[in-house]
């Protein structure tokens, strides 16, 4: 059978292998069947393209035009993901596990896109955090913004999800408007290939968003600049390797590292036996270690239980990894398939054996070690003196392999899982929440995820090693320091942070967004009757004054019931410090307002939908007048018909002291 050639694609062109490809195995057989890598890849002409072409076109695009992109092309990839599910079985992955990789790299890129739609502007700034007042009177203002890198993401993933290692990044790379260059590892670039060609395919993408390195990368890194931004996923050896490069190091070009890492699993101490908690620890450890054959970089490498239930747990661990059927992974009663070569086969024997040398195998046995294909048993270890033990602490077997430890106390389980030097996640199986705080407060600085997970939650819970796009995935130390998803946080690796400062037009004229002290502009009609693209940035009305009279305090009081004593006695509201006696109800302020301010005609408005921000600044009295100010602040489209118009409302008494403010959310027709 003749091998597949593994394309690149390199500057709008798909390049084959040549002479120095690499061979690939299937992981089932262990017979070579296919080839990648190109050594005459022109790797500045690729990064010119990126920088030139895909940047630009990318860039030209604001937030919402980039998350409409996602949106499409994570739907084109959902329409051809069986194509993706049958090439993936040569890696070794069963059914179950491609829902993890395809399904879950599709189900990021759909987060990312619906949260370029709802958190992030139909523009090109994003503005990061709030206002600073810089000066007294509010002429001098700082403002953080973001903005794309102009240069590109070279990706570089794990052999273990060749999809979900690239979307995971490229989700956020393409949203912050970042062209990106993806290397995946070679043993399983044919997956990734085909994913690559699918979106490509589409048209979705503008040129130069998007290239591939099927093999290696040649000296890439050394033609980087400070625009650039490498991602790594893998071992700690090779990010040091990659991180290490004088050409990176020299010109501070970014480089974020999620490499492996010894996470741990705490069974806590009122999890006994005939618990719930007990057994869903069993479960989730017998999931993580059979998952994906145990290739997965936040899988259970440590099972830290209480010394009297330490035995439980091996006796209970071991019945349900007896259970798991072992094999071809496209078998339907399949549960756990191959590892993705032998060459890792051998590695992850190797490992297996250096953390033999302090721990004792308990479960697993050499059933397939002949075998051609590369597969292995589960295999799990005792270590009965954790403390002193050091390579169960820093050997990380890539594979079904996971070791148990007892432990004495809350502290010492704390201990025993911070000797990881680092990890992406640590999870605490507890009923106990004071069990879970202590945890939290001792161990999260040692950990980029912490997983409680109980009775009360496992219902609905996504498991340990399940990293989501809504939170950070990352982790100190060996897991290597690292932050990848989180939302839009995910996004902000490929965009730089820049302090503006200046005056209020000035900012508001770079951020998209009025800022109070910057001109007002006056509406040719009611900003009301004006639909959503109408309507300006910066329009704003001023109403005329309303009196507040003793009347109109006790009506609002006795009709909705809210007689709280600073609005019905006096005495008593003197006594208080902050008011000078009896005063209306900030909501009586809020409704009169309302009342200065809205068109009461059917219009363009189609809904009042909330009100942010709201504070009340000095108490009115009977006899205070109040007046509004309104002014459009920002303007967010939500869909083909409507978006959302955020207004600045300001409430001034007689003397133009401010009384109350608060930002109105409403939402606008695009036509009449």
């Amino acid at each position: 059978m003749s091998l597949l050639q593994i394309n690149s694609f390199a500057a709008g062109v798909w390049i084959a292998p040549d002479s120095a490809a690499r061979p690939i195995e299937n992981a089932v057989t262990g017979e070579k069947m296919a080839q990648a890598g190109n050594a005459s890849l022109d790797v500045q002409a690729m990064l010119d393209h990126a920088r030139t072409v895909g940047g630009a076109n990318l860039r030209a695009l604001t937030f919402h035009d980039r998350a409409r992109m996602l949106k499409a092309l994570a739907g084109v990839l959902n329409d051809h993901k069986q194509a993706l599910y049958d090439i993936s079985f040569a890696t070794g992955a069963t059914q179950s596990d491609h829902l993890i990789d395809i399904d879950g790299g599709i189900g990021t890129m759909f987060v990312f896109a619906s949260k370029g739609r709802r958190e992030m502007p139909d523009g090109h700034v994003y503005l990061d955090g709030e206002i600073e007042q810089l000066s007294r009177s509010g002429t001098f203002l700082g403002q953080h913004i973001c903005t794309p890198l102009q240069g590109v993401a070279v990706h570089i993933n794990a052999f273990n999800f060749p999809v979900w290692g690239m979307l995971e990044k490229l989700a956020p790379t393409l949203l912050a408007g970042v062209p990106a260059i993806v290397k995946p590892a070679t043993a399983t670039c044919y997956v990734t290939e085909l994913a690559v060609r699918i979106m490509l395919d589409s048209g979705i993408l503008p040129e130069g968003a998007l290239q591939l390195v099927s093999g290696g990368l040649g000296d890439m890194l050394d033609h980087l600049t400070l625009q650039d931004v490498v991602s790594f996923t893998g071992s700690a050896q090779t990010a040091l390797k990659l991180r290490s490069n004088p050409h990176i190091l020299e010109n501070s070009i970014r480089f974020v590292a999620e490499q492996d890492s010894l996470n741990a699993s705490i069974l806590g101490p009122d999890a006994a036996p005939g618990t719930p908690e007990f057994d869903l620890f069993i479960n989730e450890v017998q999931r993580e270690m059979t998952t994906k054959a145990g290739q997965k970089c936040t899988a259970i490498r440590r099972i830290i239980a209480p010394e009297d239930h330490v035995g439980a747990v091996i006796s209970a661990l071991s019945d349900r990894l007896a259970k798991t059927v072992i094999g071809d992974p496209s078998n339907a009663e399949t549960r756990m398939g191959a590892l993705v070569s032998n060459a890792q086969k051998r590695d992850v024997l190797e490992k297996a054996a250096i953390i033999g040398s302090e721990a004792t195998q308990v479960y697993g046995n050499d059933e397939f070690h002949n075998h051609k294909g590369a597969f292995v048993t589960p295999m799990v270890f005792h270590c009965d003196d954790p403390d002193s033990a050091k390579r169960v602490h820093d050997t990380e077997a890539f594979g079904p392999v996971s070791t148990v430890m007892g432990y004495r106390d809350i502290p010492h389980a704390i201990a025993l899982a911070n000797k990881g030097q680092g990890s992406l996640v640590a999870s605490v199986i507890t009923h106990n929440t004071d069990v879970a705080r202590e945890v939290a407060i001792s161990a999260g600085a040692f950990h980029g995820r912490l997983y409680f997970n109980n009775r009360d939650s496992m219902g609905e819970s996504t498991g340990h090693g399940s990293p989501l796009p809504h939170m950070v995935h990352g982790g100190p130390g060996r897991a290597g320091g690292g932050e990848e998803l989180g939302g839009v946080r995910g996004v902000m690796h490929y965009m730089q942070r820049t302090a503006i400062q200046g005056s209020p037009d000035i900012l508001t004229a770079i951020g998209g967004t009025w800022v109070d002290g910057a001109a007002e502009h006056k509406a040719p009609a009611h900003p009301f009757t004006r639909t959503f693209h109408e309507v300006q940035i910066g329009e704003t009305i001023h109403t005329d004054p309303r009196t507040v009279t003793l009347e109109d305090i006790e009506h609002f009081a006795n009709f909705t019931g809210d007689t709280f004593y600073a609005h019905m006695d006096d005495a008593a509201a003197k006594r208080n410090p902050f008011f000078p006696g009896r005063v209306a109800h900030g909501y009586l302020l809020l409704s009169f307002a309302a009342g200065l301010f809205v068109e009461p005609n059917e219009g363009p408005v189609l809904a009042n939908t909330g009100l942010d921000n709201l504070r009340f600044m000095k108490p009115v009295q009977a006899g205070d007048s109040i007046k509004v100010r309104l002014t459009v602040k920002k303007k967010t489209p939500r869909n083909d018909e409507y978006g959302e118009v955020r207004w600045h409302v300001t409430l001034t008494n007689q003397e133009d002291d401010k009384v109350a403010e608060y930002e109105l959310l409403t939402m606008n027709a695009f036509e009449r």
